[in-house]
């Protein structure tokens, strides 16, 4: 089960590349095409747009898989074991709650995005903006996870501390 997991982050890292080398083509791409050929391509500005928001929002998913999200461990790196394992248990439960509603919200807004069409593309905003749904979910099943590692006291010590804000053993 560990080498489909590791697959798909890997994949993921796949995508990420992809879209954003996309971007630097397109954005790129069309910089020269207008500065020494006064032409452009029209769908380039669209794209690396779009381009851009499934970078962030996959990304999103791949940073939180890495413990790579901005945080404040001034507290937590300070409490004993338990302390620790009780703040991951509380935060976990709260990134999941956020995560449900971002997700739910998504959901709700595919009926109208469905409707809607990208201009130059002719793109349904449905496939833009429903990557929120694959953050979303993404999100909320690594944190169920943690939660239920934290639950279960099957935690790592290096998980623990990355968590803490270490970058001792895990720093990997």
């Amino acid at each position: 089960m560990q080498w489909i997991i590791d697959w798909f982050y890997r994949f993921l890292g796949l995508v990420l590349t992809i879209l954003l080398a996309g971007m630097v083509v397109m954005v790129f791409g069309n910089v020269v095409l207008r500065y020494a050929f006064n032409t452009g391509w029209m769908i380039s500005e669209e794209l690396s747009r779009f381009f851009f928001v499934w970078l962030t929002f996959t990304g999103a998913v791949l940073t939180f898989k890495e413990h790579s999200h901005m945080g404040i461990e001034t507290l937590t790196s300070r409490l004993p074991r338990r302390g620790q394992l009780l703040c991951m248990a509380v935060t976990n439960f709260i990134i999941m709650a956020c995560a449900y509603i971002f997700a739910a919200g998504t959901w709700e807004q595919l009926e109208v995005n469905a409707t809607m069409y990208a201009p130059v593309t002719g793109l349904s905003l449905a496939w833009v903006y429903g990557i929120g749904m694959f953050t979303g979910v993404g999100v909320f099943v690594i944190a169920a996870y943690r939660l239920w590692m934290v639950l279960t006291g099957k935690v790592s010590e290096a998980e623990l501390d990355r968590f803490a804000g270490g970058h001792g053993a895990s720093a990997e």
